[in-house]
């Protein structure tokens, strides 16, 4: 199975860490949001989206990526993030985008990342140090279960 990771990663190159990780075990074409070019998309079975969560939500640049991207048929997502907080937000909005596009959902990771964003950055942020090694060797572990789902 053809696959592509697209990611946002702005402050601590958190979510790119992830990326990298999977598609290395997906064997995987990866790209930042800004190379990406929607029609690129359509060389792909399986596309994988992530972002840091911001606020509860995706990055800003990746939802308005996938805001424009036109109807696909056939095409399988996974949805990936990193986050400061305990709870993993902002995947449903992305999800319900997504799928009106016309993709079809097979999983979801998230891991805590570094966060210096607001007041986090008066004290030297939160969960420094992540995604640590362990974090990372969930993200590949995630990335051999679809490995296996699709081959």
């Amino acid at each position: 199975m053809k696959t592509l990771i697209v990611y946002a990663s702005v402050h601590h190159q958190n979510t790119e860490k992830v990326a990298k990780a999977m598609a290395e075990e997906l064997g995987a074409d990866l790209v930042s949001i800004g190379q990406a070019q929607p029609e690129t998309l359509t060389a792909y079975d399986l596309i994988g989206f992530g972002s840091g969560i911001y606020g509860g939500k995706i990055h800003k640049t990746l939802r308005q990526f996938v805001e424009g991207l036109t109807t696909v048929t056939e095409k399988q997502a996974f949805i990936f993030s990193t986050r400061g907080g305990k709870k993993v937000q902002g995947h449903a909005a992305l999800k319900e985008v997504l799928v009106n596009r016309g993709f079809s959902i097979t999983d979801e990771f998230s891991c805590k990342g570094w966060d210096t964003v607001g007041p986090f950055k008066l004290f030297g942020g939160i969960n420094k140090g992540r995604p640590n090694e362990d974090d990372l060797e969930g993200a590949r572990a995630f990335a051999r279960g679809l490995k296996e789902k699709y081959t």
